[in-house]
């Protein structure tokens, strides 16, 4: 499959056929805000988030920063060529419960060691998240688990027939 054309990106925006492979993570100035089951679970000004080409940017919180008892183990596991293996959590808060909804890497691999303590949610399964005060849109797909904001154009992995990108 060939790659697809990028959207050429206004002035403040970038493209995410800017990003590179393999991924970079980098610190994000803004708050990020997570909630579910009509409360705020997770509140930051200390994320990251993971670039890769193609994909909208994956946000990761960390773990001290989200409410006591909304995370808890999950089964299921998973393994990224780049990260590692990564661990699931069901997120819960106000009697509701989004089973396998965020991931971490416990002992990532390196280059990626400041993701160990964080956590990365599915925005698609949380009421709402926020990146500097906009309500992101979720990745389109359902496997992936980045976050839209205006600040971002693709097109975006994820969408039908962008698998062999």
């Amino acid at each position: 499959m060939r790659r697809p054309t990028p959207v050429a990106p206004a002035p403040g925006q970038e493209s995410v056929w800017d990003y590179p492979r393999p991924p970079r993570v980098e610190q994000v100035p803004e708050r990020v805000t997570i909630r579910l089951g009509g409360a705020l679970i997770a509140d930051t000004r200390n994320a990251v988030r993971v670039l890769e080409t193609s994909h909208p940017p994956v946000y990761y919180v960390p773990i001290a920063d989200f409410v006591d008892g909304a995370l808890a183990d999950s089964p299921g596991t998973s393994f990224c060529e780049f990260k590692g293996a990564a661990r699931y959590f069901d997120v819960r808060s106000g009697g509701t419960v989004r089973e396998g909804a965020a991931w971490n890497y416990p002992d990532p691999s390196p280059g990626f060691e400041t993701l160990a303590d964080r956590v990365a949610v599915y925005a698609q399964h949380m009421d709402e998240c926020t990146v500097g005060g906009e309500v992101v849109v979720p990745q389109p797909g359902g496997f992936y688990g980045g976050w839209v904001t205006s600040s971002v154009v693709g097109p975006f992995k994820g969408v039908p027939g962008s698998m062999g990108w």
